[in-house]
């Protein structure tokens, strides 16, 4: 189980850093927080910006949800090559266990359309990983 990610798509690379946060949780009645902090870095040599996003979200029963909106946290980041963009967002839960991946809809300024991938990443409680 990892709760980290990491891919490339056409030079946008999104990196993925999940953990649980335990102040926001309650257990016992099936309420499971989770943190993940999103870095978006254009590696490439052309600029881009962020104009959706598509999530998969499975729970630990298998429960899938799928969230689509425009832009992140409200913004749509232009990264020009070698910037990047910083986010942190969460996900609550029924089970102490979970996964999401996804993608972001990107656009070049010459208007070429591109989905950069969010490779899975896991949503665990610390419990289960000892």
């Amino acid at each position: 189980m990892s709760g980290t990610s990491d891919a490339i798509t056409r030079g946008v690379r999104v990196s993925v850093r999940s953990r649980y946060v335990p102040e926001r949780s309650a257990p016992d009645k099936r309420r499971f927080f989770f943190a993940y902090h999103i870095t978006i870095r254009n590696e490439g040599h052309e600029s881009v910006k962020l104009i959706s996003r598509h999530w998969v979200i499975t729970d630990g029963a298998g429960r899938v949800q799928q969230v689509k909106g425009p832009g992140v946290v409200g913004e749509q980041p232009h990264l020009a090559p070698g910037e990047s963009f910083e986010y942190t967002s969460a996900c609550p839960l029924t089970t102490e266990l979970g996964a999401m991946r996804g993608t972001y809809q990107m656009i070049t300024d010459d208007g070429d359309e591109f989905d950069a991938e969010i490779n899975s990443f896991t949503f665990a409680c610390p419990s289960l990983l000892n």
